[in-house]
């Protein structure tokens, strides 16, 4: 596999969040395909939590300052950076003070979900993509990791569709274990609406379910990676049916799971 620009749109990222099965990846791949000699960038939200001073957080100015209109609601984005030392790899993050100030990630201290998360999740997507514009850097593949991360492909396939940069990206979305109950916002579907996604598939969202909107973002991928070994059944006859290029779950322990990246991303092509 020649080089091979790949954006990493991730919704949690060790050392800035606690280690998980998908923070701890996220790193983990981001610096394998660096070292494997790939381009990549690597986002997340810059959440409340995480430390700016420990973590040497700092603003790009060149890159901060746009105004994204959200439901008709303006918000400032702002670019943050730093640098994973152990690992040489450098982590753009997604700033807002209305959407990422509070000291959380998805609920509040007493475990409850924060209404406005389909925003932030919108906002974030936006935020990435609208920097990796200003960036000038065109992706080969966008890789989704987590829920918060999926209105990406929406947006590569819809608001995005015939921005040169992204017109022949390959999108692949990864599936964990973090099944959000309830739903998003009522009015999600009109939001993404807004947002310039137009498409039949929609109806899938007037139900803004976990689930449902797992099925929605399979729709615009073109890969889709099992990252847990206890998938939502539901989503996974959807996956199976839709024909999708598929990575099986395989056991992170083993030494050739990161080729098996590698190969399913020369498969893409």
């Amino acid at each position: 596999m020649s080089s091979t620009r790949i954006l990493y749109v991730c919704q949690e990222i060790s050392p800035y969040l606690p280690e998980t099965e998908m923070s701890l990846l996220c790193r983990t791949l981001s610096q394998a395909m660096q070292e494997r000699g790939h381009e990549i960038r690597t986002f997340m939200p810059r959440y409340g939590c995480v430390n700016e001073r420990r973590n040497q957080l700092h603003e790009v100015i060149r890159l901060s300052g746009m105004n994204l209109i959200i439901d008709d609601n303006d918000h400032q984005l702002i670019i943050k950076v730093a640098s994973i030392p152990a690992a040489r790899v450098q982590i753009y993050f997604i700033d807002n003070d209305d959407y990422f100030n509070r000291k959380a990630v998805l609920t509040d201290a007493e475990g409850r979900w924060f209404p406005d998360n389909d925003e932030r999740a919108i906002f974030f997507a936006r935020g990435v993509l609208e920097t990796v514009k200003k960036l000038r850097w065109q992706p080969d593949i966008v890789h989704c990791h987590g829920w918060f991360s999926a209105i990406v492909p929406l947006y590569l396939r819809g608001a995005f569709v015939d921005d040169p940069l992204f017109r022949d990206t390959k999108i692949v979305v990864s599936l964990y274990d973090d099944r959000f109950e309830g739903l998003l916002d009522e009015n999600f579907k009109t939001k993404i609406q807004n947002e310039g996604v137009q498409s039949d598939k929609l109806e899938l969202i007037s139900q803004p379910s976990y689930q449902n909107l797992m099925k929605f973002v399979i729709d615009y991928a073109d890969g889709v990676v099992i990252e847990t070994n206890q998938p939502d059944p539901e989503i996974v006859e959807y996956l199976h049916k839709s024909g999708k290029l598929v990575l099986p779950y395989q056991d992170k322990s083993t030494a050739q799971y990161l080729d098996n990246y590698q190969k399913f991303y020369e498969d893409l092509f």
